[in-house]
């Protein structure tokens, strides 16, 4: 179980919370205005809503009409010598996209990381992309996927591990996190109510704390996944809050 702990070092845990990118369908230009328009006939009967309501409930699921708000990290480091597991966890956040996502492609410039996070493959990770292209911030490696054969992609996905092959259907964090005993992240908070919290709570800090406490459940799924309980101890360094000696990588 040592070798499994030293091989966690290498991957980043990670999520994100993403908002419209503008408060109201108005605040767009009249361009961006129509092609919501014609993104919205797709689910516009459905919803039965009006597109400025549209635009504020689901605009910020998709990267050209979204942006990224919090993006929240964790990794583990192990202690041989102390026999000691550490989870360090760190958030990159605030009112300019551009300035979190250049501090963040630092961070996955720094090693060779292998990206987890859940159903990342269809949401986090393509999300993270187009935002850094709209940005202008070159891709780093770990995010470069033209080209690459399917195992020289280093990203881990809890939801895809969980399906075993079977791509029915789409099985939630929390459902995860309540099968194998692990305190739900939804506290106060969770995706749906994201964009409400950030434009009309004005609170920022909440939607920190919620992305950090989603990034540990899917830790600690991924533990569970190699037969692990989930209420397993180990020790928390906020890299947020941390002083620097403790801060490590």
């Amino acid at each position: 179980m040592a070798n499994f702990f030293e091989q966690l070092n290498e991957i980043l845990f990670l999520d994100l919370e993403t908002i419209s990118g503008a408060e109201n369908l108005e605040a767009l230009s009249p361009r961006m205005q129509e092609e919501w328009r014609k993104k919205s006939l797709q689910f516009q009967q459905q919803e039965d809503r009006d597109l400025a309501a549209l635009y504020f409930e689901k605009a910020g699921i998709y990267a050209e009409f979204g942006r990224i708000i919090c993006i929240g990290v964790g990794y583990f480091t192990y202690i041989r010598t102390e026999d000691q597991l550490q989870y360090r966890t760190k958030s990159f956040y605030g009112e300019t996209e551009h300035e979190l996502l250049l501090a963040f492609r630092d961070l996955l410039c720094k090693k060779d990381w292998i990206i987890c996070a859940h159903n990342g493959r269809e949401f986090d990770i393509p999300y993270l992309c187009r935002r850094m292209l709209v940005n202008k911030i070159p891709l780093p490696d770990v995010l470069q996927l033209a080209g690459k054969r399917p195992w020289e992609i280093r990203h881990l996905d809890t939801l895809e591990l969980w399906k075993f092959g079977d791509y029915k259907h789409y099985t939630r964090l929390d459902l995860l996190a309540a099968i194998f005993n692990i305190p739900s992240s939804k506290e106060g908070i969770d995706g749906s109510m994201v964009n409400t919290v950030y434009y009309k709570d004005k609170d920022l800090e909440n939607i920190r704390r919620y992305c950090l406490r989603d990034v540990e459940v899917t830790a600690r799924i991924y533990l569970a996944y190699q037969g692990l309980p989930g209420d397993l101890e180990f020790d928390i360094i906020n890299l947020d809050e941390a002083a620097p000696e403790d801060a490590g990588e």
